[in-house]
């Protein structure tokens, strides 16, 4: 007769380790891939939020851009220039005189109205 040999089935605890084990390890991913899409979320909606505010600053910038090249064009105009040199620096041509009006003792000039090249509006 020949003997035949059994194999003694044993496993980790039976036959629910396996399953469990498994489970465990699928919630763990789905776990990890939540945070880590909630996390991408977040920052995407950050990244939205600073776009759109270098977007705003960009407009502004180029608005200003835009009112700076059309002042450049208009200090190119001699007239331009004889203005601003009379208004900004008190200058004037040969053979004319310049007016100064004082205001009256005792009142005060707004800030505003002050200009720097006059002594007396300090």
């Amino acid at each position: 007769m020949v003997a035949k040999f059994r194999k003694n089935k044993r496993s980790f605890g039976g036959s629910w380790f396996f399953p469990v084990f498994l489970a465990a390890l699928l919630l763990v991913i789905i776990g990890f891939l939540a945070v880590s899409n909630f996390k991408i979320i977040q920052k995407r909606s950050e990244l939205n939020e600073q776009e759109e505010y270098l977007r705003e600053q960009l407009r502004i910038l180029e608005e200003r851009n835009d009112l700076l090249q059309a002042q450049v064009s208009d200090s190119a105009d001699e007239d331009y220039l004889e203005t601003e040199a009379r208004e900004r620096f008190n200058l004037r041509k040969p053979g004319e005189s310049v007016v100064t009006i004082l205001p009256p003792e005792g009142e005060e000039i707004p800030e505003t109205e002050r200009q720097w090249w006059n002594p007396f509006t300090w």
